[in-house]
């Protein structure tokens, strides 16, 4: 049941891509991640911990952007 969720996150994501302007799409995203984190929660709950990292890796890869900006913002926090 929880792999048909991330599915349909999927899905989601994917639709809201679509419809959205650029403006929009950064809410959108923060709003697909706050889904995301019980989702894989459950998925880890159900499916195990192989299954909660296929989820996030499917996750990094329809979120890629917001992804890459959050590394960038934490590696500059970090190095300086």
């Amino acid at each position: 049941m929880a792999l048909a969720a991330l599915c349909l996150w999927v899905v989601l994501a994917w639709v809201l891509q679509s419809v959205l302007t650029a403006r929009q799409s950064w809410p959108a995203a923060y709003g697909l991640v706050a889904l995301l984190v019980p989702l894989i929660a459950w998925l880890g709950a159900e499916a195990g911990a192989g299954g909660a990292l296929a989820g996030l890796a499917v996750a990094a890869l329809v979120l890629r952007w917001p992804l890459r900006y959050g590394l960038r913002w934490l590696r500059r926090r970090i190095i300086g």
